[in-house]
């Protein structure tokens, strides 16, 4: 986990999967150096699949809130909201919705277990395909906030700036790795004729995929330069923006940091 890595390194049990007894005895041995969790043993498929599925569990459950943020958006209910009523439930843990899911596991490892088992992945393949849509519906959603400016504003398209918050795949890291926010942003700024910002505090560049597309911008000059504002990382400082310093109209908020 970015950001935790010596702790859960130091912490966390351990799936050891040998090519035989032996090897997985030995790897173990190694492990508990300086493991204090539990050192599991078993053979390599195994262990390789247990990886797999870890994520691959993660990604069916946070398609099921992405799924539910759709549904709700055409409706007209709080998702987020809803989602604190059900989890009231002793068993029911609704995990939180987003822009899509990004990362160097959990958007990845699904599909070696879809590529391997297509007829059998059914579910793991529909969870990969409703998290991997998300962001292009984040887009629409963006494209009638802009709509909606220019009719009420009476500005013109290349004069709206929209500013989109966090560029990272989760909040409180520098990693941009299979980040959907990196990927909407760069979808604004392609399809957007006026001025794109981003906002990521953890971050001192742009990723080159951004480079002359996009703005790189502080918190400041983003909430008083903006028309249009898409939260797409809830980042520590987006939470801790004070209500009054929002004076936009038109926000996409993805992460229900103003809910």
């Amino acid at each position: 986990m970015p950001g935790q890595v010596v702790v859960e390194l130091v912490k966390n049990d351990r799936v050891i999967g040998g090519m035989t007894p032996a090897c997985a005895e030995h790897a173990s041995a190694l492990y508990k150096i300086f493991l204090e969790g539990e050192c599991v043993e078993t053979d390599a498929r195994t262990a390789e699949m247990c990886k797999l599925t870890e994520n691959s569990f993660r990604d069916v459950n946070i398609s099921f809130a992405n799924e539910l943020s759709l549904n709700c958006a055409e409706q007209g209910i709080n998702v987020w909201q809803l989602i604190r009523l059900a989890n009231r439930h002793p068993r029911v843990n609704i995990l939180q919705p987003g822009p899509g899911v990004g990362g160097h596991c959990i958007a990845v490892d699904p599909w070696f277990i879809v590529a391997q088992n297509p007829q059998q992945a059914r579910l793991i393949h529909t969870a990969r395909l409703v998290n991997d849509v998300k962001p292009l519906w984040v887009v629409d959603r963006v494209k009638m906030a802009v709509a909606d400016c220019l009719v009420q504003s009476g500005k013109r398209a290349s004069d709206v700036t929209i500013a989109c918050f966090g560029l990272a795949f989760k909040p409180g890291i520098d990693d941009l790795r299979e980040s959907p926010a990196v990927g909407i942003t760069e979808m604004i700024a392609q399809w957007h004729s006026g001025t794109t910002l981003a906002v990521e505090p953890n971050v001192a560049a742009l990723p080159p995929r951004l480079t002359g597309l996009v703005t790189l911008t502080e918190l400041p000059t983003a909430l008083r330069e903006a028309d249009v504002v898409v939260m797409l990382v809830d980042h520590r400082a987006f939470r801790a923006i004070e209500p009054e310093k929002i004076k936009q109209q038109w926000i996409v908020d993805t992460k229900g940091v103003w809910r």
